[in-house]
């Protein structure tokens, strides 16, 4: 699966282009996350970024209708707490239709006196309209009568709560149609707010209304420099005001999700907006803000939409960078392909000649060495092969010798036979199956029934050179004959026998072989003159380190009896290894008993037999 995801990603080209993709993947991969990983570790900053900045708008323009408010509501306290206002306008609520002319004058001084204060009182950027109703039907206002009948305004829904107030509490009148008759062309809606007149018993004896248009409002909304669509809301979440006057009324419902002071992101008409939301001080109103998320962003995602234009032109420039570095890096890889090439199709003669001590360097000199060897190469297997084929020629003729000595041998048995001479016939036959055993090569590994052949031959040659003959007595169990054993196992051990548990005297030699479940047990032992402890123990030490010896000078040596009982162990421990052991027992005077535990399953499998 990786194969084949790997070879669609980066096809079988040349290595130039493998490292050109797989730099520009390296490259591209990265950059990709980073930019994903700071678009999401960002986000939250930038919205974040985005309710502040929001909050900071949405809080100069409170701070502007605050101040406005502040000021209706410094014209009601203003004359709710005006010393002399309050004097004249209690004295109004006293006085009777007659009155005498002294009464009459004061009167009229008092009358101008609350005109004259009531024309004074001016809102900032605005005029405001202050109307004062008294008890006994008196009213003063800043305005003439053509405008609006103060006794209008006793008709209104809202004015019935002003009775229901406590103390110097206000009411605040959210946007109604405008009652001035000069302002209704131009302004639609009107904005107030109404307070009781009370005496030092707290007695109602009078009401202030501060009335101004509410296109005040929507000014200081237009004057914002910001984009956002600002809407003054009341205690119901209705429009107060609003730059578009068709709104003014209607229920603004997503003020009901927001918490005081707070702000959110709502879908508005598929289309995510940013909504703040502030309290007005002294009033249960509230000022909130809209603007589209996306515009509330987009002074930060034009900043990063920046980091990704500059990423890309960095890539770019990188790019043409890493193809010219690149093409020179891979130019000796490329002429070293091409080399490769050529000697591929066979010509062995060319060479890279590329110079450098960096990796592609040695690799080039390396290359080139390889070739150079090559060649020697040729050359020496060529001048073995000739040397190997003169080597046969000369074998062959030497295998005329071997086969010449055999056939005198069998000539010379079998006129000894003619003349009635039948033991040295059988010595002569015994010689020559020994003396073949001996020279052949290709029988390394042999059964254990031919081994008990060749220690039947050799007893009987010593039987023929000594004059007290040795009696062997030979028990195999019929399964063990077919086991393989190294050749001229058994031959050393029985001539160590001979010469030295027998002294070449008559004696007896006693050879057993049997298989267990998991061994072959051999135990050739003699009546000889044995061994005392000390050299036992000698021999013993001898065979447990024989395998890690050098064993030159038995190779070197001539004859059977030099081969010797260590180069059996060291034979055998090489063929069977660690699971081959042998053991000798021995006593002076009682004679010798050497014993062999060969695996059942054979030789170790690495370990061959030249006649395979």
């Amino acid at each position: 699966m990786w194969n084949r995801v790997r070879d669609l990603l980066v096809p079988s080209s040349s290595f130039r282009f493998k490292v050109m993709f797989i730099s520009i993947i390296c490259l591209v991969i990265p950059a990709t996350f980073t930019l994903f990983i700071y678009n999401y570790l960002t986000k939250d900053t930038i919205k974040e970024q985005a309710h502040s900045n929001a909050n900071r708008e949405l809080s100069i323009a409170n701070e502007y209708v605050e101040r406005l408010l502040e000021d209706m509501m410094y014209i009601t306290n203003f004359i709710q707490v005006d010393a002399e206002m309050n004097t004249i306008l209690k004295r109004k609520i006293k006085s009777t239709e007659s009155q005498t002319s002294q009464q009459k004058y004061e009167q009229f001084l008092d009358d101008s006196k609350i005109i004259k204060t009531l024309e004074n009182i001016t809102l900032v950027g605005g005029k405001s309209y202050v109307t004062i109703l008294l008890e006994n039907g008196i009213s003063y206002t800043n305005y003439s009568n053509y405008e609006l009948n103060p006794k209008d305004i006793y008709s209104e829904d809202w004015f019935k709560q002003l009775n229901k107030t406590k103390g110097y509490e206000t009411v605040w009148i959210s946007s109604q149609p405008t009652m001035f008759k000069s302002e209704k062309p131009i302004n639609p809606y009107q904005i107030s707010v109404a307070r009781t007149l009370r005496d030092e018993s707290l007695n109602i004896y009078g009401y202030v209304i501060v009335t101004i248009m509410e296109n005040k409002i929507n000014q200081i909304f237009e004057n914002m420099n910001g984009k956002e669509e600002m809407i003054l809301l009341d205690s119901s979440n209705q429009i107060i005001s609003h730059t578009n006057d068709d709104r003014v009324g209607e229920k603004f419902k997503y003020s009901d999700q927001l918490t005081e002071n707070s702000s959110n992101i709502f879908e508005i008409s598929r289309k995510d907006y940013l909504i703040a939301e502030q309290k007005i001080s002294f009033t249960d109103w509230k000022l909130v803000s809209l603007i589209p998320y996306k515009q509330a962003t987009n002074k930060i995602n034009t900043i990063f939409n920046k980091v990704v234009a500059f990423q890309v032109v960095f890539f770019t420039i990188f790019l043409f960078l890493m193809t010219y570095f690149l093409r020179s890096i891979t130019k000796p890889i490329v002429r070293l392909g091409n080399v490769a090439d050529l000697v591929q199709k066979g010509n062995l003669n060319i060479r890279s000649h590329i110079q450098g001590k960096d990796e592609i360097g040695r690799l080039s000199s390396s290359f080139d060495q390889m070739l150079n060897t090559i060649n020697k190469m040729i050359q020496d297997i060529t001048a073995t092969q000739e040397r190997k084929r003169k080597a046969e020629l000369d074998m062959l003729q030497a295998q005329i010798n071997p086969h010449f000595l055999f056939n005198v041998l069998n000539s010379i048995r079998m006129k000894v036979m003619v003349k009635g001479d039948k033991e040295s016939a059988n010595m002569i036959s015994s010689l020559s199956k020994l003396l073949r055993m001996t020279i052949a090569k290709d029988k390394e590994i042999i059964t254990f029934q031919e081994e008990v052949q060749i220690v039947l031959d050799f007893i009987n040659i010593m039987n023929m050179r000594q004059k007290e003959k040795v009696d062997v007595e030979i028990t195999i169990q019929e399964a063990a004959n077919l086991i393989m054993i190294p050749r001229f196992i058994l031959q050393p051990i029985i001539e160590n026998s001979i010469i030295h548990g027998l002294n070449q005297s008559a004696g007896k030699i006693i050879v057993n072989a049997e298989m267990t479940e998991n061994e072959v047990i051999i135990i050739i032992e003699d009546n000889g003159g044995g061994m005392d402890e000390q050299t036992l123990s000698q021999l013993k030490r001898k065979l447990i380190h024989s395998h890690t010896l050098d064993n030159n000078t038995s190779k070197n040596n001539k004859g059977f009896s030099s081969i010797g009982i260590s180069n059996v162990y060291e034979r055998m421990f090489m063929t069977f290894g660690k699971e081959f052991k042998m053991d000798i027992n021995s006593e002076l005077e009682k004679g010798t008993q050497v014993i062999m535990s060969i695996p059942k399953g054979g030789r170790r499998p690495n370990v061959q037999s030249n006649a395979s």
